[in-house]
């Protein structure tokens, strides 16, 4: 009994064992897997620490406008009797008092009034550099929804084409078992029999490589979405349905220039970069600032200094910049001159990226029609043949023929569907109106 108790544990170990290292089977859908894509993607991670380094920027510049408070104090000991010469009318010159030990201490207060606009031109810099940042993070949102469709999209094709081999296999060794069969009872040639097996073999390697393909596509959006590259996806098949009313190409450009993240964000960097120009501007001009101060000092059998507080007002002019070049000036207009002529490229660059795009659309939506076309007559094509052969009309060759080119056309259409789906989210994309739920 106790070694029957130790054999069960046993088998039960191994049965958890092997569990454990069972593949964690996952079903997700495009909009699921572009939500996970998302919420772990390392790109967005460094675009959120830009962000933060573009609000900091921020504060910084509104502390500028905030007054500055300095407090300053030092204690001093004089191990060696100094020398003290008082001049001061009435008052003995040398000799003095013996001085061991100073004490010091000041405040200062500057409040600014004016700076010829450079905090205020700086503060406003940087909230369109923030947004400019913001907008760049959601452009790459979009783009990283279209690589998970991408992704996606080789992993349902790997997926169906193993399916239309597996069905197809099924079928060929079926028809091996019969022709088998039929060559011992001296019907067919063994030749004929021989390239029936032959064409098992190939459907047999068909979906040896449909099967890789689709281990790379799991592993691959595996990494993609950040999830263990162990977990094995099945994706739903529904979404290739997309894209079936496509509007003219004119709607998709204007939907680009109005939606296009891209676009907005360098429209937020051109609004800094004229701030900036005119922030450079403003260093010519001097700066006013309310000033305050106190001081206390306190040298013991000598001088004692309290409530020594003064208050006024501060100017402050580089009189060199009467003679020097504004530099700073000269770098933002050219940065000015950069950004516009990027933005004039962007605009050229969205309205090539849509209309190609749109034509591949179009290109991959016309497919279909084709491949179902050519997989609809390759199926008759394959009944007739079959029919023919069965009565002798039609030779082995011709038969396997047929059916090769039968599996190529469903496969065909399959790939064609997918692709065209895929084609919309990237013209979507392109547009910066692919969704993201």
């Amino acid at each position: 009994m106790k070694r029957i108790n130790n054999s069960v544990i046993a088998l039960s170990l191994f049965v958890g064992i092997a569990n454990a290292n069972a593949q964690e089977k996952k079903t997700l859908s495009l909009d699921e897997a572009v939500q996970l894509g998302i919420q772990n993607s390392k790109n967005l991670k460094i675009d959120a620490a830009k962000i933060e380094e573009a609000t900091a920027d921020l504060l910084e510049a509104k502390n500028r406008q905030l007054p500055e408070l300095k407090v300053s104090g030092s204690y001093m000991y004089l191990p060696i009797k100094p020398n003290v010469d008082i001049k001061l009318p009435g008052v003995s010159g040398a000799g003095g008092p013996e001085v061991h030990q100073v004490a010091y201490g000041s405040a200062n207060l500057s409040v600014p009034i004016y700076s010829g606009g450079r905090i205020k031109y700086g503060i406003q810099s940087a909230k369109y550099l923030v947004e400019a940042s913001k907008l760049s993070t959601e452009n790459d949102k979009i783009a990283i929804a279209y690589n998970v469709a991408q992704a996606y999209n080789n992993l349902f094709k790997a997926n169906q084409s193993i399916k239309v081999f597996e069905e197809n296999l099924a079928a060929s060794q079926k028809r091996d078992e019969t022709f088998l069969k039929m060559e011992n009872n001296g019907l067919i040639a063994r030749n004929d029999r021989l390239k029936a097996n032959l064409q098992t073999s190939n459907i047999e390697l068909q979906l040896l490589e449909a099967k890789n393909n689709y281990n790379i596509a799991n592993i691959n959006m595996d990494l993609l979405l950040g999830i263990p590259e162990t977990t094995e996806l099945e994706v739903d098949e529904n979404y290739i349905e997309e894209g079936s009313d496509v509007k003219p190409v004119d709607f998709y450009v204007t939907e680009a220039r109005e939606n296009r993240k891209d676009l907005q964000a360098l429209a937020q960097q051109r609004k800094a970069a004229e701030l900036g120009s005119r922030a450079a501007k403003a260093e010519n001009l001097p700066s006013i600032a309310f000033t305050g101060g106190y001081v206390a000092a306190d040298i013991p059998k000598f001088l004692t200094v309290y409530n020594a507080i003064n208050v006024g007002i501060g100017v402050s002019y580089n009189l060199s910049n009467l003679w020097k070049e504004n530099s700073s000036l000269r770098q933002s207009q050219a940065r000015e001159k950069q950004l516009a002529a990027t933005d004039e490229l962007l605009n050229d660059n969205i309205k090539l990226d849509v209309n190609r795009e749109y034509q591949n659309t179009d290109y991959s939506k016309k497919r279909i029609a084709v491949f179902e076309k050519s997989a609809e007559q390759a199926n008759e094509n394959y009944r007739i043949t079959k029919n023919k052969y069965d009565n002798g009309l039609a030779t082995m060759t011709e038969l396997l023929d047929a059916d090769a080119a039968q599996i190529a056309a469903n496969v065909g259409v399959i790939n064609a569907k997918a692709d065209a789906a895929l084609a919309y989210r990237k013209l979507l994309q392109t547009t910066g109106t692919l969704t993201i739920k």
